[in-house]
């Protein structure tokens, strides 16, 4: 597995992230199943919202983005739950890539919430990975009440620390798996065509 490399993606903002926190976990279990890794965090791009006339080659570090996106062999996305859903710096990291970025590749997902279980966070995520193309890890990982994930910067439970260790194995284990067929929702992906 030494020729696997990892990219996870950080689509929270906060200083003290429980995602990115969770993240760096899961690419040092990928790191110890003999991948190489990345951890781009949203932060250090510059990412304008995204705006179908202007080419990504005109839009801040998007261009950019979707390089090291692309040279990934699988992808691990981590958000926090916002509203139901995934956030906006991560939508519109994801807005600027497409199946160049995805078809095909291993994705595994990671969600956090401050109370109840972001499930949701996690099926949005999913259907857009689909859409792309990409064969999502059936396991998956969701942390609730991220305030109380952490204890000094380690897991408070051994479980839920876990859980983000196989989603970082599994990223390796399964990156170089046999892609399903297409999928039917990217036939309709207009907007991934040529990104």
């Amino acid at each position: 597995m030494a020729d696997v490399h990892v990219v996870a993606v950080c689509g929270s903002l906060r200083d003290a992230s429980t995602t990115h926190a969770a993240l760096e976990r899961a690419l040092e279990a990928a790191e110890r199943a003999g991948a190489s890794t990345e951890l781009l965090d949203l932060r250090e791009f510059e990412l304008p919202i995204f705006d179908a006339d202007r080419d990504r080659e005109d839009a801040g570090d998007a261009d950019e983005l979707a390089t090291r996106l692309q040279a990934a062999d699988a992808i691990i996305l981590g958000s926090p739950m916002y509203h139901g859903s995934y956030s906006s710096p991560l939508k519109t990291a994801l807005d600027y890539c497409g199946f160049d970025e995805f078809r095909d590749k291993t994705v595994g997902l990671l969600a956090v919430s401050g109370g109840a279980f972001p499930v949701t966070a996690l099926e949005h995520m999913r259907s857009v990975c689909r859409a792309l193309n990409a064969w999502v890890l059936p396991h998956e990982v969701a942390i609730a009440n991220s305030h109380s994930a952490f204890e000094d910067g380690e897991f408070a439970e051994s479980k839920l620390e876990e859980r983000v260790v196989v989603l970082g194995r599994r990223a390796v284990q399964y990156a170089t798996i046999e892609p399903d067929p297409d999928s039917f929702e990217s036939d309709q992906n207009i907007g991934a065509e040529g990104k």
